[in-house]
C-alpha cells in the first residue's frame, strides 16, 4: 500500500456520522484495515487506535482516511480507542514505507516493530515523563585535534546543512570519536539533534560515557534491549520529543522519530549486528543512509575495516564518488603506534594446547613487566565436540545439524544454535565405552592450561558465557581497566572498540579456519576481527605486539594484516567480486524455507523458482534450490534459493511481483518462509 505523503496529516473533528479509518496492523498480511472510528472523536493519520482483530484487540497506527461512500456502517467493525499521542509524524512514515517496500515486509508488521514495546501493548506500562532538558552546553573539555582530525572535520563541516554521506577510515587508535565529537558539538550548536548508532550493546558504555562527559547537559539518552520497557518508551518520548538532544542505540533506533535532526553518526558501520536476522530483515547502516537523504543531512559512517560496499561507493570508479572518504592513517595520541604483527608458522612450531612456544613465551615476557596479553580464540565453550575413539560417536545436536559444545564448567553439552542442552554422558552413549575425549579447542579450555602453565597469573575469560548481559560485561571491563587480570582469553566480545592502555600483546588462535569458507563474505568479515582485535595491543605509550598462529603464513590474507593495508585487502576483494558478479557488483536476494520435511522445503522453493512470469524479468537470475549450510535447525530442515541482478531497480521490481505469486503457493500448514534482501549470510 502506498502511504499518502503529507505535508501535515489531515484531521477530522467531531462530526454528525462515523469516520472510515484505514488501519496497519501487525500482522504477516499485505494489506491494512478499514474501522469506523468512534464518533465525535479526533482521527488522524499517525495515531495509534486500539482495534478488534480476531479473537483479541490489537494495536494499530492509523495509514489513511479512504472514502466513505464504499462502505455500509454495518459492514466494518469500530475502533475501540484512539491514542492521540503520540502522533507519529511524516518523515516516520515515509522511513517505514520505504523499508516496507524495499525489504519486501508487510507495512503493518514494519510500522509496529519500529515503535516501542510500550505503545504496542494494549496495556502499556506506566512510565515516568522524561525530564526536560537543559540548555545545551558546548564542550571547554576537547583535546586538540590533529591535523588529520581537523581536515575530516572541515570536510564534513563543508556539507553540514545537506544530504552528504561520509567514510571515516581511520585505523583503531586514531581518534574516530574525537572526530562524532566535534561533530555533534557542531550539531547541539545549531539547536539539532544527532543519532549515534552502535552495533552491539556492550559498545555503549564507553562511548555513552565520553557523550555524556563531553555534553552533560544536552539531555543524552540510550535505546537498546537491555533496558525495560518502561525505560524505553520513556527514553524514545524524550527523543521523539525533542527534549533529548542526543539519541545514541543499536539497530532498532534508526526508526526513532527525532524533529530536529542534524547528524546521524554509524560507528563501526561494517559489523553485521547492524543487519537483523529475523522479521524484517533490514540493515541499520543503509536505512540511516536513506533516512540521512530523506532529512538533508550529512552521515558519517565509521570504521578502520569498512564493509566492502561502502569501500566501493567511497572508492570504485563505477560507483562515482557516492561517499565522500575522510581518512585517519595515524594514532591519535601521541608516540601511540600500531602494533607490529607477526605470523608464527605452524608447520614448524610445535604447540601446547594449541598455543606456540613462541606465544607462550611472549606471554611469560609480559607477565615480568606487569603488562597485559590477550589469547584471542572466538570459540567459546571448553571445546567444539566430545567424541568416542573407539565407534566414532560424537556429541551431535538432536534439533540440528550441529555438534554440541562441551563446557566443563558446568558439566553441559550445549548447542550455540538452537540452545538444547544435556549432562555429559560418563561413558559413550552407543558403545559404553569410557575413554570418551573432548577434540578441539574453546575458550574454557585455554583458560584452563594457562592457569596450569603461569599459576601465578591473574586469567579472566570474557565470553558470553561469562557476560550475559551488559552489566555483567561492564564489570569484567573494569577489572580489565583495574589491572586485576594479567592474561585474558576472549572471543570477539573483546575485539572490538575497547581501550585497554596496559594490553601490549595479543596472540591470535584457530583463524585458519575462515580462510576457506564457502561464504564469498568469510574473508572480509575475518580481516575485520584480526584487524579490531589486532588493534587492542598497544593503544597507550606502551609498543604492541600481535602473534597469528597459522597453518597459512604466506595467505594474501595475513600479508595484508602484517602491514595493516586495508586498501590492498579491500582492492584485491573487489576485483575478485566484480570478476565473479558478486555484490556490490550485484545485487541480491535469498529466499528461504523450513520445514519438518526437507523435501518440503525444497519444493515449495521449486515452485517459486518455477513462476511462470519469470520469463518477464530477463535481467533476473534464480540459482537452483538447495539445502542451507546448516540444513537442521531446531527440528526443521532448511533450503534457499538466491536471486541476483546486476540492477537494483530491476531486481525490485521482481521481488514486488513475486512477493504476490509466493503469498498464494499452497504448502504444508508448517512450513515456514521468509525472503531476504541483501542477504549477508550464505
Amino acid at each position: 500500500m502506498k502511504v499518502p505523503d503529507f505535508p501535515s496529516p489531515k484531521h477530522l473533528g467531531p462530526s454528525n456520522f462515523l469516520t472510515i479509518v484505514r488501519v496497519a496492523l501487525d500482522v504477516p498480511l499485505p494489506r491494512c484495515f478499514d474501522y469506523l472510528a468512534p464518533e465525535a472523536t479526533p482521527a488522524d493519520i499517525g495515531c495509534r487506535v486500539r482495534v478488534p482483530f480476531g479473537r483479541r484487540s490489537v494495536i494499530g497506527v492509523i495509514v489513511g482516511l479512504p472514502d466513505d461512500s464504499a462502505y455500509a456502517p454495518a459492514q466494518l467493525k469500530p475502533v475501540e480507542a484512539i491514542l492521540p499521542e503520540p502522533r507519529l509524524p511524516a518523515d516516520w512514515f515515509r522511513l517505514t514505507e520505504f523499508c516496507a517496500a524495499y525489504y519486501q515486509a508487510p507495512l503493518g508488521e514494519v510500522m509496529l516493530s519500529t515503535l516501542p514495546a510500550g505503545l504496542r501493548r494494549v496495556d502499556p506500562p506506566k512510565a515516568r515523563e522524561p525530564k526536560p532538558a537543559k540548555e545545551c552546553l558546548l564542550p571547554t573539555l576537547a583535546p586538540e585535534l590533529t591535523t588529520e582530525q581537523q581536515a575530516a572535520l572541515a570536510a564534513v563541516r563543508e556539507h553540514a546543512d545537506g544530504f552528504r554521506p561520509f567514510l571515516l577510515f581511520g585505523v583503531t587508535g586514531s581518534g574516530k570519536t574525537e572526530v562524532y565529537l566535534s561533530l555533534i558539538a557542531d550539531a547541539l550548536a545549531k539547536n539539532g539533534q544527532v543519532l549515534v548508532l552502535v552495533p552491539e550493546i556492550n559498545l555503549t558504555p564507553q562511548l555513552e560515557a565520553r557523550v555524556a562527559g563531553r555534553f552533560p547537559a544536552a539531555g543524552l539518552v540510550s535505546l537498546h534491549s537491555e533496558l525495560t520497557e518502561a525505560a524505553r518508551l520513556r527514553n524514545w518520548k524524550a527523543a521523539f520529543s525533542g527534549q533529548a538532544r542526543i539519541v545514541l542505540g543499536t539497530r532498532l533506533s534508526v526508526f526513532t522519530p527525532l524533529p530536529d535532526l542534524a547528524l546521524i553518526i554509524v560507528d563501526e558501520e561494517h559489523d553485521s549486528s547492524f543487519k537483523q536476522q529475523d522479521g524484517m530483515r533490514y540493515s541499520a547502516r543503509d536505512v540511516a543512509v536513506f533516512r540521512a537523504h530523506e532529512r538533508k543531512v550529512p552521515i558519517v559512517l565509521g570504521s578502520a575495516t569498512p564493509s566492502l560496499e561502502t569501500w566501493a561507493n567511497a572508492t570504485a570508479k563505477e560507483m562515482r564518488g557516492r561517499y565522500k572518504l575522510l581518512t585517519l592513517k595515524e594514532r591519535a595520541v601521541e608516540q601511540a603506534r600500531l602494533p607490529s604483527v607477526e605470523r608464527i608458522d605452524l608447520r614448524k612450531e610445535k604447540t601446547e594446547e594449541g598455543l606456540s612456544g613462541i606465544l607462550l613465551e611472549a606471554i611469560e615476557k609480559r607477565l615480568a613487566r606487569g603488562e597485559q596479553s590477550l589469547v584471542f580464540l572466538n570459540r567459546r565453550g571448553y571445546a567444539p565436540v566430545l567424541a568416542c575413539t573407539a565407534c566414532g560417536w560424537i556429541s551431535n545436536c538432536r534439533r540440528c545439524a550441529a555438534n554440541l559444545v562441551l563446557h566443563m564448567a558446568d558439566r553441559r553439552l550445549r548447542c550455540h544454535h538452537c540452545g538444547y542442552e544435556s549432562g555429559v554422558p560418563r561413558t559413550c552413549p552407543t558403545c559404553g565405552n569410557q575413554d570418551i575425549h573432548p577434540f578441539g579447542r574453546g575458550t574454557q579450555r585455554l583458560e584452563e592450561f594457562l592457569a596450569e602453565r603461569f599459576p601465578k597469573a591473574r586469567i579472566l575469560r570474557a565470553d558470553r558465557d561469562v557476560a550475559k548481559s551488559r552489566k555483567q560485561w561492564e564489570v569484567l571491563v573494569e577489572k580489565i581497566h583495574a589491572g586485576e587480570a594479567d592474561i585474558l582469553v576472549g572471543t570477539q566480545m573483546l575485539a572490538k572498540g575497547h581501550d585497554f592502555p596496559k594490553l601490549t600483546l595479543v596472540g591470535v588462535v584457530g583463524a585458519d579456519a575462515a580462510l576457506f569458507a564457502a561464504d564469498c563474505r568469510a574473508p572480509e568479515r575475518l580481516f575485520a576481527q584480526l584487524m579490531q582485535v589486532a588493534g587492542r595491543a598497544g593503544r597507550a605509550q606502551l609498543p604492541g605486539q600481535v602473534l597469528i598462529q597459522t597453518q597459512y603464513p604466506d595467505h594474501p590474507l595475513y600479508a595484508a594484516i602484517v602491514k595493516h593495508d586495508y586498501p590492498a585487502f579491500a582492492a584485491t576483494q573487489l576485483a575478485e567480486r566484480k570478476v565473479a558478479g558478486f555484490p556490490p557488483y550485484s545485487h541480491q536476494a535469498m529466499l528461504r524455507a523450513e520445514a519438518p520435511k526437507m523435501a518440503d522445503a525444497i519444493a515449495f522453493l521449486a515452485t517459486a523458482c518455477a513462476w511462470p512470469e519469470i520469463a518477464a524479468h530477463p535481467a533476473v537470475t534464480l540459482y537452483d534450490p538447495v539445502p542451507m549450510r546448516m540444513a537442521r535447525l531446531a527440528n526443521l530442515e532448511r533450503g534457499q534459493l538466491l536471486v541476483e541482478c546486476a540492477s537494483r531497480p530491476a531486481l525490485q521490481a521482481f521481488l514486488t511481483a513475486w512477493q504476490t505469486a509466493l503469498v498464494s503457493i499452497k504448502s504444508p500448514s508448517r512450513l515456514r518462509w521468509h525472503l531476504e534482501v541483501d542477504p549477508l549470510e550464505f
